[in-house]
């Protein structure tokens, strides 16, 4: 007798219980991250936490400081890599600044806006007035599009005069604010220029400061002049976290997870696994907030190395993943040829002639289009924009000539495994693969 859909549906949502029932059977097994906030890497964190960026801390500081006697603060060129401090410790002194400028009764606003996906000038004015007018809880008087960008900058200069004394504009990413392609200098270099010389003009009656943001050590080079003689940052390095600053800082929030929770091994390993990829803070937060969970999935009572060794590899996994997504058929090939020849070396890394030899024979079993040497490494070259590996060029000797040396940031069997989620891999059997590479390897 045929079983009635509705009926098989009802019995099945009896046998598991109620969506409530499991949330709090969910909530119940959670056990042991107390403060998940603590475990977010951009969360504004009291300043006993902020570790391993004195010096920095120290001249922000100094440069800012100035705003609670009501003068105009310097701008400020905030340049390092991802994941070293810089919008921790600048958010940081400005929320200090905030409280006590209100006790001083000087009117001091914080405008923060992350460039990467803003796209061009005007939505970036139009961005920075909504902010302004969230922030001192009104609205914007002009549309999004369809005005010209004149407009927009005498409205965010309209709700600036009338609600601070002095702003400070943080612009995170800003290299990322490139803008349209046929404009002779980027978006960023418009916006700076607008930014720093409102001051000088009868536009705009209050103090602003401008703190560009960048991993991007040569941002500056793309500034125009016009905007470099009016910007004229006071510049702050960020250096990477080395593994002891990790430690220290992965310590420092430790009380995210309940007491006795934590093994002795959890907080070396991560802040080791970290310092592995650049110092990147943002990365060992992150594998501390994902082992918590990994473990609570699977009711451990406690946190411990093997959960931060899963975390490590589902991190990299995912992020493998977005960044493969988006390159060509062709690009794809040629990191996987390149990270099967690195997987069998213990450094890690694959001279570019003998990535191409096993690029040819993949391309071959694939019957897929065959690119020259020069083309590999040029599209090899690329992916370096990618953050999955890094090019440097090597001697064989006088007489031999010279290859490109790719070493890779993330693991080459992740990679490898990524990779081999793409249906176009499947021909490629893994026992061959590794034959044909261990015959170039050794030749």
């Amino acid at each position: 007798m045929p079983t009635d859909p509705e009926s098989s549906f009802e019995s099945s949502s009896e046998s598991t219980g109620s969506i409530k029932d499991l949330i709090l059977e969910q909530e119940e097994a959670a056990n042991l991250i107390k403060n998940r906030s603590l475990l977010e890497p951009n969360e504004i964190v009291d300043e006993e936490r902020i570790v391993g960026r004195d010096t920095q801390l120290t001249g922000i500081t100094q440069h800012l400081r100035v705003a609670i006697s009501n003068e105009q603060p310097p701008n400020l060129l905030l340049y390092g890599p991802s994941g070293t401090g810089k919008s921790l410790i600048i958010n940081a002194v400005c929320q200090n600044i905030i409280e006590l400028c209100e006790s001083r009764d000087i009117r001091f606003g914080v405008i923060r806006m992350n460039c990467q996906n803003v796209g061009t000038l005007g939505a970036a004015v139009y961005e920075l007035a909504r902010k302004v007018a969230k922030d001192i809880g009104t609205t914007v008087d002009v549309p999004e599009h369809g005005v010209p960008n004149k407009n927009k900058w005498r409205e965010l200069y309209h709700l600036i005069n009338n609600h601070y004394d002095t702003v400070v504009f943080i612009l995170d990413e800003l290299d990322m604010l490139v803008g349209r392609r046929d404009k002779d200098e980027p978006a960023f270099s418009r916006l700076l220029y607008q930014l720093s010389r409102a001051g000088s003009t009868d536009k705009i009656t209050a103090q602003i400061s401008v703190t560009a943001i960048t991993n991007d050590t040569k941002m500056m080079e793309s500034v125009g002049s016009r905007a470099l003689s009016s910007f004229t940052p006071e510049d702050v390095h960020f250096s990477d976290y080395d593994a002891d600053q990790l430690r220290e800082i992965l310590w420092a929030r430790r009380d995210a997870f309940y007491e006795n929770t934590l093994s002795d091994d959890v907080i070396p390993l991560a802040a080791a696994f970290a310092a592995q990829t650049n110092g990147d803070a943002r990365k060992a937060i992150n594998l501390m907030r994902t082992a918590g969970s990994i473990a609570e999935q699977a009711g451990a009572d406690i946190v411990c190395e093997e959960h931060i060794r899963k975390a490590q590899n589902k991190v990299e996994k995912n992020r493998v993943l977005e960044v493969t997504r988006g390159i060509s058929a062709q690009k794809k090939l040629c990191l996987f040829a390149t990270a099967a020849v690195a997987r069998e070396i213990k450094t890690g890394s694959a001279k570019s002639p003998t990535g191409y030899r096993v690029y040819q024979y993949i391309t071959d079993t694939l019957d897929s289009t065959q690119y020259h040497q020069e083309t590999y490494v040029n599209k090899m070259k690329e992916l370096t924009t990618y953050s999955l590996v890094e090019t440097e060029r090597k001697s064989q000797g006088p007489r031999s000539g010279s290859y490109l040396e790719f070493t890779f940031a993330e693991s080459p069997e992740t990679i490898i495994e990524t990779l081999r989620e793409d249906p176009q891999l499947d021909d490629v059997h893994y026992d061959e693969l590794r034959t044909v590479v261990n015959a170039q390897v050794n030749r």
